[in-house]
């Protein structure tokens, strides 16, 4: 009998693409970002087992932009699994995506011996995150039918402080309820997610909590008001072995392919 695998994981997280292919974010043209830090991510990894789309997709919630997501990711050749962030329409990410390479419907997700639970927190009109009686009932439940698994949470708002004042009163506004389903089920070994434009590493509980940049503008870390960060766009890759242990690390492409605007205050 053959040995459960070690599952390779891309985090790919905030591209904030635009229907127009010249779409610029503070002097970065999002699609072209999002091209080299996917170029990059299929050089080093291209054999992963899936991609994770930790929301913030659009930055227009535009079905054009979804459509072009949906046509780079399929050059990967890797499942891809999508949540929406605060910036994203979350039905028209759904409708505009659904006929493509990239799942949003599939809320739990065997991955070899992991078990992957994507939970939306977007709330509409609101930059800020919050889990719905819905997704958390989603959760417990995934939790339940895989006790034995080790488990991977994914979503798109912080659920602890990352210590940018700015940025943390955007957070998921409702992690004591994330967090009191999660201390019920001690195979939970980790908790990815996007909207800080940062990497960050934090621990609660022994379950890893993990950050990543984004693939366009980068968020100073530590920075009291909107500030941004020199860093260079990124991703996360993750390696979930099957004794239920991480490993992660971050890859940022050489240099910004446009000038950066550091003045910007706000976008």
């Amino acid at each position: 009998m053959s040995r459960p695998a070690t599952q390779r994981l891309l985090q790919i997280s905030d591209p904030h693409l635009y229907a127009d292919p010249e779409g610029d974010l503070l002097g970065q043209k999002t699609r072209l970002t999002l091209e080299e830090v996917l170029n990059l991510a299929q050089a080093n990894y291209g054999a992963a087992d899936r991609v994770l789309l930790t929301g913030d997709l659009a930055q227009d919630a535009s079905p054009p932009a979804y459509r072009y997501l949906a046509e780079r990711c399929g050059r990967l050749r890797l499942p891809c699994h999508a949540l929406p962030g605060n910036h994203d329409d979350p039905m028209g990410m759904t409708q505009n995506l659904r006929d493509g390479p990239i799942d949003t419907r599939r809320h739990q997700i065997d991955c070899g011996p992991w078990n992957l639970i994507m939970l939306d927190s977007t709330l509409a009109g609101e930059e800020s995150g919050h889990l719905a009686e819905g997704q958390l009932e989603r959760l417990a439940s995934a939790l339940t039918a895989r006790p034995q698994a080790p488990a991977l949470v994914v979503l798109h708002h912080q659920p602890v402080p990352v210590g940018s004042p700015w940025l943390d009163e955007l957070a998921l506004g409702n992690p004591e309820d994330l967090f009191a389903i999660l201390d019920r089920h001690p195979q939970v070994r980790g908790i990815v997610f996007g909207h800080v434009h940062q990497a960050f590493t934090a621990e609660r509980k022994g379950v890893v909590l993990l950050g990543a940049p984004s693939t366009c503008i980068q968020f100073l870390p530590g920075s009291t008001d909107f500030t941004l960060d020199p860093a260079t766009p990124g991703f996360r890759w993750l390696e979930l072995h099957p004794d239920g242990a991480i490993d992660t690390g971050i890859e940022r492409i050489s240099a910004y392919p446009n000038p950066l605007d550091l003045n910007g205050t706000g976008y």
